[in-house]
């Protein structure tokens, strides 16, 4: 399997029929030493997405009860 100049690779059609891949699946990566694992990544939502990649970064201080009150407009 050579790998493409734009880091692309074709995977093989008994690994894709394995895995039940088709044209336009999401797939993910995970390295373990000097080994790489290919899964089908699960369907998550734009938003979910989002989120996922925000969550532990906040750092106002703040309680989770003082945030949901700010947002009620609540003192």
């Amino acid at each position: 399997m050579k790998l493409r100049s734009k880091g692309q690779l074709t995977v093989p059609l008994e690994i894709r029929e394995h895995l039940g891949l088709h044209e336009g699946d999401e797939v993910e990566f995970t390295i373990h030493g000097n080994v790489v694992h290919l899964t089908r990544a699960e369907h998550k939502s734009h938003g979910r997405q989002i989120a996922a990649r925000l969550r532990g970064r906040g750092k106002s201080g703040m309680s989770t009860d003082e945030i949901m009150d700010l947002l009620r407009g609540e003192d």
